[in-house]
């Protein structure tokens, strides 16, 4: 089968990483309620449209990625637990144990990564919810360019994808700095679901490519729509 370019962006990858922990299901169904409270003890949140989430099935979460907070917020506010694309640069000394805890798989950026797409989709083809922020890496998150990868699974899949707009993460935790800004507004909104219309071989590069096109218009869209009118 023909494997997309790279899963998430074209950044250099020098070390080979892997998750060192076993999943701990138990683990994650303890922590993501924790999560909540401390998110919103924290930050002034918004979450809305979560009954667009299927609650069986494969589904495909994709959302934009400004903030290091993105990845978290989503995990823990998504309807449904999820397993998430997590760059490999994250997995190291104790993160790494504990990222595998929790089901988290990394991602080497910068090669493509079949190791990473295989995973993904067994979790898909097991009826769970796969998280994945295709624009790869963290900057003004307006979709001008997202990666193959989560086309590439949902053509595989045949699973929807659901949009979620995160808003806020970059002021609340600024690049650089250790502490969030107390009470500053963090929105995440989830968008209706949405299949794509295959126009060719799901095999070949250009029909992976019309598909990561149609999926960065469905984010768009729902981004725009749910931003504030001022936003830039």
């Amino acid at each position: 089968m023909t494997e997309p370019s790279a899963l998430v962006s074209s950044a250099p990858s020098q070390v080979w990483r892997t998750a060192t922990g076993q999943p701990k299901p138990w683990l994650v169904t303890l922590l993501r309620p924790v999560g909540r409270v401390l998110f919103r003890t924290a930050f002034r949140m918004r979450v809305e449209g979560s009954e667009h989430l299927p609650r069986t099935g494969a589904v495909l979460l994709a959302g934009n990625h400004t903030g290091f907070l993105d990845g978290p917020l989503v995990w823990a506010f998504s309807p449904r637990q999820a397993v998430f694309l997590a760059k490999s640069e994250l997995f190291v000394g104790p993160l790494s144990r504990a990222l595998g805890w929790l089901g988290q798989v990394p991602v080497h950026r910068g090669r493509p990564d079949r190791t990473a797409l295989r995973r993904a989709l067994s979790v898909l083809d097991g009826g769970g919810a796969m998280g994945v922020f295709p624009e790869g890496t963290r900057g003004a998150g307006v979709l001008e360019e997202v990666s193959d990868g989560l086309a590439w699974l949902a053509l595989h899949s045949g699973a929807p994808v659901v949009p979620i707009a995160v808003l806020g993460t970059a002021e609340a935790l600024p690049k650089g700095q250790s502490l969030p800004r107390f009470r500053a507004p963090v929105d995440v909104i989830f968008g209706p679901a949405f299949e794509l219309e295959v126009t060719g071989d799901p095999r070949a590069r250009s029909t992976i490519a019309d598909a990561a096109e149609q999926v960065r218009r469905h984010l768009l869209a729902h981004l725009d729509a749910v931003s504030p009118p001022d936003a830039a």
